[in-house]
Formats: C-alpha cells, structure tokens, sequence
C-alpha cells in the first residue's frame, strides 16, 4: 500500500466486545454486523486496490437510530465513518479497523413531494436515480446524474458535491440542495435549509455539502426537482486530433451556448465502449465529443444549428444527430457504461481533476505525455463542457510495481491541473486518494483554517478522520 492509515487505536481495539454489546442496545440486532464474514463487504468502495476491516457495522433506520449510535461514539471516543452506497472512488468510505461504519442504506424512502413547490424531501438512502423515478409520473426528474446514479445515494451525493453529465446546465449536487437533516457528532439532530430556496445567515448547507461525512450525518435532503424538458437530442462529432477536439469544446462555451451536456472520449475510450455498449461511436476517430441539447423540437434544431457552424472549423470527421429515442439511449448507454467497461480490459484509476476549459487541448496532450512515460495506458472520458477530467489510467495489477506507476501518474495529472489553474477534484472528493496532494494546492494557512471549521464540529476527529486532510501537520482542535 503507498497510501497511509493512521495507526488504530489499540484501546479501543481491546474494548472492541463493550462497544459491540453497547451499539446492540441501540439497533436491532439484524443491523449491526459483527462477523469478520459480513464485515468484509464493508472493507472497502470503489477505490478497492484499498482495503481497511471495521470494528462493526451498523445499518440504522431513523434518525433517531442515527442520533444515539452517534452519542454513543461521541461518549465512548469510537471514531465513525459514514457510509451510503460505497460507490466512492476515492476511498471516502473505506473504514478504519478502530472504527465503526454507519452506513444510511437501510433510509431510502421518498418523504414528501412537492410539485407546486418543486421540491422533494428524502431519506439519505434513496438512490440518485431513485429521485427522479419517483417524481418521473409528473414529468419532473433531479437533475444531477453520476455514472453510478443507479447505486450511489443522495447521501454520498452530498457527501461528495457529486455532479455528471448533464450538470453542464444543471449544476451539481450543492445547486439542487435545499436543506438537509444532519446529525452531530455528540447526537444532536439540526435542520439546515429546508424547502425555501435560500436561507438566512450563514451558508451552513454550502459547508456541509462536500464536506465528506466530517462534519455529521446527513439523514435526510431536501432537493429541487425540475420539469423534464419537452425533448432532448444528442450528436457526436468526431475528430481526427485531440486537440481539435478540446478547442471545438472551449469554442461552443465561449461562444454562450451551454448545452445540457458536452462530454469527451478519446479513442481508447470510444474503442473500449463501443465494443461493450455498439452505441454507433465512429472507430477512425481519435477524439468524439457528445453534444446534448434541449428544448422544443426548434430549439433543438436551431441550437445544433450553431453547434455545428461552431464545429466545422475544427473539421470534424464525423457528424451524427440522433434520430430516435433509441439511437439516444445508446449513446448514452456507451457513455454512462465507461468505467464498466474499461474494467472489462484493464486495472485502472480514474483521477478527476478539474481545470479551465480554454486549456483543454494543452492539458489532453499533458495527460498523453506523462501516462506514456510510465509506459501505462490511459482512456480519456470527461465532462469537458466544465472541464472536470476523468483520465482512467490503465494498469495490470498482476505485474509488480505498475499500481504504483499508475498512482503516480494520476499524481501528475492532477498536479498539471492545478497548475494551469484548476483543482484537485471536481465531483469525486479527496478521500485518501488525494489526501496527500493538498498541500499541492493549498498552503498551510490554508489548510489549518478549513481544519480549524472541521473542529468545530468534530473536535476529536472521530468522523472519517484518515480522510480529506493530510496525516501530518494536523491542527489540533
């Protein structure tokens, strides 16, 4: 492992039995898990070359189960690492062997919905793509959609400001969330936000969001919902040269247009989809950008209209509209499918930095130079309408030393990123994946003022503590 854990605390390794016998008091006994057995789905998430045991698992119910196993921790000094889906590809949710994880999964009921007020109340459990089934009758969707939208939960969402495809348009997670229920370290349950579009004071809910469960437990959300669309429609332009490609994308925002969705793929990326998805991708291309637009059928027409005279400039290869509900579905199932499918062919880690969009050609030709220096692969697929990178660097687990290679590639590339002025993470968080490069972008001063909030709330850094802020140089609280 290059990735450090903080060493556990042997006393409360020795008092594992108490704390066991004491969080039994406070659930029913189908949700505590204590076997090695059990306990070892929970070890790890989506970045699984780590793996940590947990001292116990426990899956409450309410937010009242959530409150008292919370006390209870607070009391005893157990430190806490919340959990939703374990889609996390930063290592988030991966436990420590002296720490408890409170996963929410078993909380995933629709509360209360509110057409007229455009807004839903759910249980942090609930699936991203959960929401918008349930409101889908009334032709009204939530609009963030992570690739895992199937899996992740609203909790994790908001633990990660997760965003997707189509937040080009939308925004991201913190700009569909109106309120939330979330449950303190020492057991007291607080209401920020709510179902009014903004609140007074300080920005709480803009604290929380993104904060990576350090800050309590959300249990419950309040999101905006909006009206589908009248009809949407994506094209795929293709493109002899990577550059072409990122220019075409900074030329369409710069130009205003924001379509609902532009999203990038580099060959080995079309190459490795279109053979798991056949979603039509050109194969003779080197670079493909998905374009989706919205609106009535002239709208749509009108935008792709300037989409196109934008294009042609960069002389794309390939030009292909949509014509059914189903060649859209494809396209978006090749898209969607893309870390799936590159797990199919390869070990890899997918990075997620973010950087200005005007320096999407300087950076796509970076991201080749400094993969192919370590001799690995990498299959580029991103959100490039606002510029958040998904690089999946490409290794074989089998061979000594190329996990290593791969980590320190995927260093580089987001060292590039805030070097020509983006940032560490776009919509996948730090985790402990990108603990250690924070003091790359942030100087110690700032770094101790965002632990000095962090304090605030966790004082003993109990909850996720091996996460977000490097080991070394922490301030104590």
């Amino acid at each position: 492992m290059t990735i450090a854990f903080p060493k556990p605390d042997e006393a409360v390794l020795a008092r594992r039995r108490e704390i066991i016998e004491g969080l039994g008091r406070l659930v029913a006994s189908e949700a505590l898990i204590v076997s090695e057995d059990e306990r070892r789905a929970f070890e790890t998430d989506g970045l699984t070359a780590y793996r940590q045991m947990p001292l116990a698992v426990v899956l409450p119910s309410t937010t009242q189960e959530v409150s008292a196993i919370m006390r209870f921790c607070n009391d005893h000094g157990v430190k806490v690492v919340p959990r939703g889906a374990g889609t996390s590809l930063c290592g988030g949710a991966i436990p420590q062997e002296d720490a408890i994880v409170l996963g929410v999964a078993k909380m995933n009921r629709v509360l209360d919905v509110s057409f007229e007020g455009r807004t839903a109340r759910v249980q942090a459990g609930i699936t991203n793509l959960g929401i918008s089934q349930a409101v889908a009758h009334e032709g009204f969707f939530y609009a963030p959609d992570p690739s895992s939208q199937l899996a992740c939960t609203i909790a994790g969402n908001i633990a990660m400001n997760s965003g997707g495809a189509h937040c080009l348009k939308y925004g991201v997670t913190t700009n569909n969330l109106l309120g939330v229920t979330l449950v303190m370290l020492d057991g007291t349950v607080v209401e920020i936000g709510g179902e009014h579009l903004d609140a007074a004071g300080y920005d709480i809910l803009g604290l929380v969001c993104g904060s990576e469960g350090q800050l309590g437990v959300v249990t419950e959300a309040v999101v905006r919902i909006l009206r589908a669309a009248e009809g949407a429609r994506p094209a795929l332009f293709g493109f002899e040269k990577a550059e072409d490609a990122g220019a075409c994308v900074a030329a369409i925002i710069g130009a205003g247009i924001i379509p609902v969705a532009l999203e990038y793929m580099d060959k080995p990326a079309i190459q490795i989809c279109e053979a798991f998805a056949h979603a039509g991708y050109p194969l003779d291309v080197e670079a493909m950008l998905i374009v989706e637009v919205e609106g009535s059928d002239q709208e749509i027409d009108d935008m792709l209209r300037r989409i196109v005279a934008i294009a042609e400039p960069f002389k794309p290869k390939t030009m292909k509209v949509s014509q059914s509900e189903a060649e859209s579905a494809a396209i978006w199932k090749g898209r969607k499918s893309a870390f799936g499918a590159t797990g199919r062919v390869a070990d890899y880690i997918c990075m997620d930095g973010t950087i200005p969009t005007g320096q999407l050609p300087y950076v796509l030709k970076r991201i080749d130079e400094i993969v192919k220096s370590y001799r690995l692969g990498v299959a580029n697929v991103f959100h490039a309408g606002d510029g958040n990178l998904h690089p999946l660097v490409m290794f074989n687990t089998n061979v000594p030393g190329e996990m290593e290679k791969a980590e320190k590639a995927g260093e580089d590339i987001l060292k590039l990123c805030v070097e020509v002025g983006g940032c560490l993470t776009g919509e996948h968080g730090v985790g402990i994946e990108k603990r250690d490069l924070m003091t790359y972008q942030f100087n110690p001063v700032d770094l101790e003022q965002q632990m000095r909030v962090r304090g605030v709330f966790d004082p003993g850094w109990l909850l996720n503590p091996a996460k977000v802020f490097p080991l070394e140089g922490r301030f104590a609280a």
